[in-house]
C-alpha cells in the first residue's frame, strides 16, 4: 500500500509540473546583438508559455536606447544555442501594443497561440502551417535555448538590445528533483 500511495503522489506530481506554464527569461543589451552594438540600452523580458490554455504571456521593459523603437518580437530558432541569428517566430513587424516611438517602456501582453495571428506566417508554414505547429516549433526552440527577444530602433533597425530566453535555474532544480524522485522510487522497487 505504501508502494501505491508514493507511486500516486510522483504521478500527480508528474501531471502538475507537466500542466504548469513554463517561464523563460533574459536580460537585453546591444553587446548580445549581432553584430554588437555601443547601444546604453539595457531591459529584460520574460515570456510564460501556458501550453494547455495556449497562451504566451510577453513581460518587457526596457530603457537607455539611443534610438527610439521602431519593433520588438521573437526570433527562433538559431542553428546553435545561444548564439546566431534567424527569422522572426512572432507577429510582424511587432508585438501587438509594444510601445514605438520610445526610448524605455514596458510591456506586458498575452497572446493566444492558437491564433494564426500570434505567428510570422514563414514561421508558421515552415512548422506544420498550423498555429499548433508554430506553437510546438517555438516551445522547442525555447527549451534549446535558441530563441532571442529582440528590441529594434531607429539607431539599430536590425536590433539594438536583445537576449535569449532561458528557464530560470529554480526550474531546471525542480525538474532535477522530479529526475531524483522517480529515480529513489525505481531503485527501491529493486
Amino acid at each position: 500500500m505504501k508502494r501505491f500511495v508514493l507511486t500516486m503522489a510522483v504521478l500527480a506530481l508528474a501531471a502538475s509540473v507537466q500542466a504548469a506554464p513554463i517561464t523563460f527569461s533574459t536580460g537585453l543589451s546591444g553587446a548580445i546583438e549581432v553584430p554588437p552594438n555601443a547601444s546604453t540600452g539595457f531591459g529584460s523580458a520574460t515570456v510564460i508559455i501556458d501550453d494547455d490554455a495556449d497562451t504566451m504571456r510577453v513581460i518587457v521593459n526596457f530603457g537607455g536606447l539611443i534610438g527610439n523603437t521602431t519593433a520588438s518580437h521573437v526570433h527562433c530558432c538559431t542553428a546553435v544555442a545561444g548564439a546566431g541569428t534567424i527569422g522572426i517566430a512572432t507577429e510582424l513587424p511587432s508585438f501587438t501594443g509594444f510601445p514605438l516611438g520610445v526610448q524605455s517602456g514596458s510591456y506586458d501582453h498575452t497572446f493566444d497561440t492558437s491564433l494564426a495571428a500570434t505567428w510570422n506566417a514563414g514561421f508558421m508554414a515552415a512548422n506544420g502551417g498550423t498555429p499548433e505547429g508554430a506553437a510546438d516549433a517555438f516551445l522547442a526552440g525555447m527549451f534549446a535555448g535558441k530563441a532571442y527577444l529582440n528590441v529594434h530602433s531607429s539607431f539599430a533597425p536590425g536590433g539594438e538590445i536583445r537576449g535569449f530566453l532561458a528557464v530560470p535555474e529554480p526550474a531546471t532544480l525542480s525538474l532535477l528533483g522530479f529526475g531524483l524522485v522517480g529515480a529513489l522510487l525505481r531503485s527501491r522497487r529493486r
